[in-house]
């Protein structure tokens, strides 16, 4: 034999004496869960690979009620279940029995000496703690959810991957009884780190849910989200790209491909604009890549439509459309027509699904009605930033008229809906609208003059008349520069923020071009 397969025949049977010595079968198990739901088909596995149970309260009842024998653990501690229940599993003779390390012998002689039994499984499920909080329950009943016992053995057993194995929660259930069934009792090192590995995620969750319900330090931030989602990719081909959150909650989605990384930024942007208009009449919005490009207010839906889409035809192809109201057959027909990626609306006729489901992978989501959070995160250097979110939308009550001229009543319609958009478009902005309609927008400009003449400049390119419109600032204008440009494309009236030392200047401008210009107190940067 050539040295090769001297080497290789040696490294195999190195692998196959590390496989033995790691791979483990289960001779006993500790089984103290909240929910049964799952736990019968397991307990009979184990039942009938000989495997010795142990149990506490209802889970006792629950395995003897199956006509299998399980052994009590207070025979095994020689102390009930005291103060309630909270104290059932804390004892040494059940957390010896999971940490004890099967080749130190100094563990091995005393787990003779107290005569402790060994525990080579552990099964668990949590009390539902996160579940007693948003039910509404009382402060009493909600830390009586607080689970202490369940919590200490899984972090001993996942402690104790290389002896002892960990199932943490009802999630795994069915991963494990693969294991068993497929192994006949038995488990590799690389199984039981797995578990462990899970067991960690399921302990440090609940914690942090258990902190999270104390916490009133806003300096502290923690969050953990169990449900990640793998994308096809990141916002390019080369980035791997993830989502974590709870999409099928807010939408039921009926049609089309995976949503990509930039699907789902754009969704966003999407939702958080009509979220603006959810008690305003029909309202139609189609956006790329975050930025409003199409938005309109009309007596029907399938109007809205016609009337966002006219706003810019060119950057609707591929684009997100959403709506404030049930889409229709009309509405439907239209889209048809229209390369899109996404389409969203609260509500869809059957046969609209039919028609828009012509386009394969055409995207079709109904929208839930689903708060959003409270607070917004995103990575920054080397760090998070957190704030809260953007909960004001200006309303003609925070309307503040400095000028001499007075908008007209349709002009304060227009300037709160114009409003509305630029509180959704990258700053900084500037956006044009008339007649409860997105004329054009200027976006992400690193000057506001800049972003108010290529508003003008896309305005004039789709052949729309500003005489007589109304134009929105994300931020107050420090120089009247911005005023002088719109009086000569024709606007007419003016909503920003003010705030400025330079306001005067501004407010001189409209008073000697009558140009009506309001003050809402409130800077929208969207950044």
């Amino acid at each position: 034999m050539d040295i090769y397969n001297q080497k290789k025949t040696i490294f195999a049977l190195y692998n196959f004496n590390y496989k033995m010595n790691t791979t483990k079968s289960i001779q006993s198990a500790l089984i103290s869960v909240f929910s049964k739901d799952g736990l019968e088909p397991i307990v009979r596995k184990l039942h009938s690979q000989n495997v010795t149970l142990y149990s506490t309260g209802g889970t006792e009842d629950f395995i003897k009620n199956l006509g299998i024998p399980v052994i009590p653990v207070e025979d095994v501690t020689s102390y009930p279940s005291i103060l309630g229940g909270r104290v059932k599993t804390l004892h040494p003779k059940v957390f010896g029995g999971i940490l004890n390390r099967q080749d130190n012998e100094s563990d091995v002689q005393q787990m003779k000496e107290f005569d402790i039994p060994q525990i080579d499984l552990v099964i668990v499920d949590l009390y539902p703690f996160e579940k007693t909080v948003a039910s509404g329950a009382s402060e009493a009943d909600i830390i009586e959810k607080i689970d202490i016992g369940g919590i200490s053995l899984i972090r001993a057993a996942a402690k104790n991957f290389k002896d002892t194995v960990i199932v943490a929660s009802v999630d795994d259930y069915s991963l494990f009884l693969d294991m068993i069934t497929n192994q006949n009792g038995a488990t590799s090192l690389e199984d039981r780190k797995l578990l462990a590995t899970k067991a960690f995620h399921v302990s440090s969750h609940y914690d942090a849910a258990i902190f999270n319900y104390f916490n009133t330090d806003e300096t502290i931030y923690k969050e953990s989200i169990a449900n990640g989602q793998v994308l096809r990719y990141g916002e390019n081909p080369h980035q791997k790209g993830f989502f974590f959150g709870e999409f099928e909650k807010m939408f039921n989605k009926v049609h089309g491909k995976e949503l990509s990384y930039n699907n789902l930024l754009d969704v966003d942007a999407a939702v958080n604009l009509i979220n603006e208009f959810q008690n305003d009449g029909p309202t139609f919005a189609i956006l790329k890549h975050n930025n409003a490009c199409g938005l309109a207010s009309r007596k029907t839906i399938c109007e809205a439509y016609l009337a966002a889409l006219a706003c810019d035809p060119t950057s609707a192809f591929g684009g997100v459309l959403i709506a404030n109201t049930k889409i229709d057959v009309a509405t439907a027909t239209e889209i048809n027509h229209l390369f899109c990626e996404v389409v969203i609306a609260p509500e869809f006729d059957s046969e609209a699904i039919t028609i828009l489901e012509e386009k394969k992978n055409r995207i079709i989501l109904v929208q839930n009605k689903v708060a959003l959070p409270e607070r917004q995160v995103r990575t920054c250097l080397n760090g998070i930033l957190v704030q809260d979110r953007n909960n004001i939308t200006d309303t003609k009550e925070d309307l503040k008229t400095v000028t001499i001229t007075a908008p007209t009543a349709q002009e304060v319609e227009d300037l709160i809906f114009a409003s509305k958009v630029c509180k959704n478009t990258k700053s900084n902005t500037i956006v044009f609208a008339k007649n409860g309609t997105l004329i054009s927008s200027g976006t992400g400009q690193t000057s506001r003059v800049d972003a108010l003449m290529q508003a003008i400049d896309k305005a004039s390119a789709f052949g729309f008349d500003l005489n007589g419109a109304s134009m929105a600032s994300d931020a107050f204008f420090p120089f009247p520069d911005c005023v002088e440009l719109a009086k000569k494309a024709g606007i007419t009236a003016v909503i920003q923020p003010g705030g400025s030392i330079k306001d005067q200047l501004s407010i001189d401008y409209c008073n000697e071009n009558k140009l009506a210009m309001v003050f809402t107190g409130t800077r929208h940067f969207k950044h």
